[in-house]
């Protein structure tokens, strides 16, 4: 059976958010064109589809690390804010986007509150391992200068 871990990221994250899209629970909030995804960024997302993918990476990430909280993945979608001639320093992400991304995951049933945090729930492990058999299925098999000549 192929899961989350043996499929590239990119690639899973991209599908998943392609199906979340088509959800009516998941809708971007009406502040999402304009808002920075933390204060380490100079400029808000420039992909319209953000919400999905940010969506999408946040269920991916709890699968992985869960049962975790919003503090804990704050510092997963943090980053170095440029402080000019000081040194750089580490600034966590917004906790606004993961919380309303987790919430609405929570209302279409892929993730679960639990004592320790948020994990995922069996439907949203079958949701994920799911789209996974069909990015491991479509990947193409890439060809080397040898096998072409």
């Amino acid at each position: 059976m192929t899961t989350v871990y043996d499929v590239p990221a990119s690639r899973l994250i991209i599908e998943v958010a392609a199906e979340l899209k088509k959800r009516p629970e998941m809708t971007p909030p009406p502040w999402a064109p304009f808002v920075k995804t933390g204060v380490h960024k100079e400029m808000p997302p420039q992909q319209e589809d953000w919400w999905f993918i940010r969506a999408a990476a946040i269920l991916r990430r709890v699968y992985i690390d869960g049962p975790v909280g919003v503090q804990r993945m704050r510092s997963f979608y943090g980053g170095k804010k440029n402080r000019g001639s000081k040194p750089n320093a580490l600034r966590r992400g917004s906790g606004s986007i993961l919380r309303k991304s987790l919430q609405q995951l929570e209302s279409v049933g892929f993730v679960a509150k639990d004592k320790t945090g948020r994990k995922i729930s069996p439907a949203g492990a079958s949701f994920l391992d799911g789209v996974a058999y069909r990015v491991s299925i479509a990947e193409p098999v890439q060809k080397t200068e040898e096998t072409t000549s």
